[in-house]
């Protein structure tokens, strides 16, 4: 998944994790229309509405702005992560193993580059996933974007 840059995702876990929420991840999208974006995924036990998003978000605006850590105009969301959940880090493959997920690969990855399948395991980096009957090992570096297939 696209993270933010470590330096904004350490700010933004320091603010939404006391809050009593879990980070599940952020995304910083450069050079887009109108000034970048900053989106920030969180969760809880009992589930995210939409006062959380609003109180993290005014928190979270505050310090970004005091932190200054992104220049010129740029927008932020706050975020459940939804049914088809965003996968960022090595331990949300693991927790999800057996689910249905949905890969997209890097641009710079030559050949295939989207994978529809169940999430059969991750060590060393990479992580399996069957999908059309075939075993396929990839890169967690290569991931652009990982999501649940929403189970209903």
């Amino acid at each position: 998944m696209r993270k933010g840059p470590r330096e904004i995702e350490d700010l933004v876990r320091g603010v939404v994790e006391p809050m009593g929420y879990e980070l599940v991840g952020v995304e910083y999208l450069r050079g887009r229309p109108g000034g970048d974006l900053l989106r920030v995924y969180i969760d809880a036990e009992k589930g995210i509405t939409l006062d959380d998003c609003a109180a993290v978000s005014n928190q979270l605006s505050g310090v970004l702005d005091v932190e200054d850590l992104i220049p010129g105009n740029y927008t932020l969301e706050v975020s459940s992560p939804g049914l088809d959940r965003p996968l960022f880090e090595p331990d949300h493959y693991r927790r999800f193993l057996g689910r249905e997920v949905k890969i997209r690969l890097d641009s710079s990855v030559p050949g295939r580059r989207r994978y529809k399948g169940t999430l059969l395991g991750i060590e060393g980096g990479k992580i399996e996933v069957e999908a059309d009957g075939e075993v396929h090992t990839l890169n967690l570096d290569e991931i652009r974007e990982a999501r649940l297939v929403p189970e209903y």
